[in-house]
């Protein structure tokens, strides 16, 4: 997530940051997706990004790591290369949002093609018909849980049931 935070702020593609440190894209959704990744990878993504090594790597305990030494050793403030909640459930939410639009422009170009099937091989019988309905339960429970229309499953809720579970208080 790292990476992808530091690669969101410059603006750029992963086939831009793909070309500029030699990794393949696969790679870079891999990394992004927080995959362990290579010390060669990690080193050409940290020259890419002019930052240390070391702000690359898992997060460290606060009380472990010397903040002097990561506040000097990198162009970028170390904050920048650490990701609040706040930054991590957005960019959650923005790759569901993602995979939602992904989802229903498949669907439309789908029924368009089978569509066009249906009326050139059985135009007496819409078959498509039940695709569209299938599918389209599917488009729509996609897009509540995505936008999150409704919220029968909160944190809240969650929080409940494991105390629940656990027969005390979390």
């Amino acid at each position: 997530m790292i990476v992808k935070k530091l690669r969101l702020q410059k603006s750029w593609s992963q086939e831009q940051l793909s070309q500029f440190s030699g990794l393949s894209v696969r790679t870079i959704q891999r990394i992004e997706r927080g995959h362990q990744a290579s010390i060669e990878s990690l080193k050409a993504l940290a020259a890419v990004f002019q930052i240390d090594l070391n702000d690359l790597q898992p997060e460290h305990d606060m009380n472990t790591s010397n903040t002097i030494n990561d506040n000097v050793s990198s162009p970028l403030n170390h904050q920048t290369t650490q990701l609040s909640d706040d930054e991590r459930k957005a960019m959650e939410y923005v790759e569901g949002i993602k995979g939602f639009y992904g989802h229903l422009f498949s669907f439309v170009s789908s029924i368009i093609v089978l569509t066009l099937i249906n009326l050139f091989l059985t135009p007496g019988y819409l078959w498509v018909l039940w695709v569209i309905f299938g599918w389209g339960i599917g488009i729509v429970s996609h897009g509540i849980q995505v936008f999150e229309v409704f919220s029968f499953f909160s944190p809240e809720w969650e929080k409940k049931q494991v105390e629940k579970r656990l027969g005390r208080k979390l």
